[in-house]
């Protein structure tokens, strides 16, 4: 990703740059305050990246222009809660249903609270989850319109079904199943702050002290300006914790499938694949569905 590559020589410059200064402000029989002489680089113009759309983060502004993408209602909602519901089975599944011993529930959790998901629900949720019949997580791979690419998450009881109604749904709306898909994506870690009032250079300059690998603008269902801080998955309860001291207000803190190449479409594809896209989110048994698809500039 560009994003990232800029990044890197950002932090290679800031380290030379403080190197360099600590000399210059370090004078005999002087007490200097700490931090008082730290410079940062000389940015010299914005950079602007942009992040692929998550299935529980409807309105990133590549669908802006999409046709029939209205704002989130009761129903949307209502699915919003039932995939979080799914996301905290898995996690329960896979590590306990106690959050301080299972850092992927605890983070669930804070994406569940974040969006206003009720207390009563998010308990019941990770009790079933203790009590549910056993089930099957699978990651489809699939093409959709104009060559883009999907990774499908499903929890399933009836892999067959599953495997029926996800290739049905492709097919109907221009897609297919792909393997090799899994290849364009990267497991990492992200965490989401809001990003009124603050500038790319800014939200750089918090990547570098929190040791973010890159930073990304994104969209809520509000249109309210987002920052995606994106690191590698053991660095990630790191770089939530530094952004906190920070003084940044950490809205939802998770794993996630990052693109290594995004694809531009143009606007009769872009309609075609939200289409393709929000099918797939209302099938019962997807718990998410990842992108490579580029936001609009």
């Amino acid at each position: 990703m560009a994003g990232a590559a800029v990044l890197r020589a950002l932090r290679s410059l800031h380290i030379r740059t403080l190197a360099a200064t600590s000399g210059r402000c370090s004078a005999p029989g002087k007490s200097v305050p700490p931090g008082s002489c730290v410079q940062y680089p000389p940015w010299t113009s914005p950079v602007r990246s942009l992040q692929l759309c998550s299935a529980l983060c409807a309105g990133h502004n590549k669908w802006s222009k999409v046709k029939h993408v209205k704002g989130p209602k009761d129903e949307a909602r209502g699915r919003m809660f039932m995939k979080f519901g799914m996301m905290i089975r898995i996690a329960v599944k896979e590590g306990g249903p106690n959050p301080d011993m299972n850092v992927n529930l605890a983070n669930i959790l804070e994406q569940c609270r974040s969006k206003n998901m009720p207390k009563a629900s998010i308990e019941a949720a990770i009790k079933g989850a203790e009590k549910a019949k056993p089930a099957s997580q699978h990651m489809f791979e699939a093409r959709g319109p104009g060559g883009c690419l999907l990774l499908i998450e499903v929890l399933t009881d009836n892999t067959t079904r599953s495997h029926q109604d996800i290739k049905r749904l492709l097919i109907k709306n221009g897609g297919m199943l792909s393997d090799g898909a899994r290849h364009n994506f990267n497991r990492r870690g992200v965490v989401l702050v809001p990003g009124q009032n603050i500038s790319m250079e800014r939200a750089l300059e918090l990547a570098i002290e929190a040791g973010a690998e890159d930073v990304q603008e994104t969209e809520d269902e509000d249109e309210q300006p987002l920052l995606q801080f994106i690191c590698d998955v053991a660095d990630l309860k790191k770089v939530r914790l530094s952004l906190a001291e920070l003084g940044m207000q950490i809205l939802s803190v998770g794993l996630e499938f990052v693109p290594r190449t995004l694809l531009s479409l143009d606007q009769n594809q872009l309609d075609t694949a939200s289409t393709l896209i929000e099918a797939l989110n209302d099938c019962p048994d997807v718990v998410r569905v990842w992108d490579n698809i580029q936001a609009e500039g």
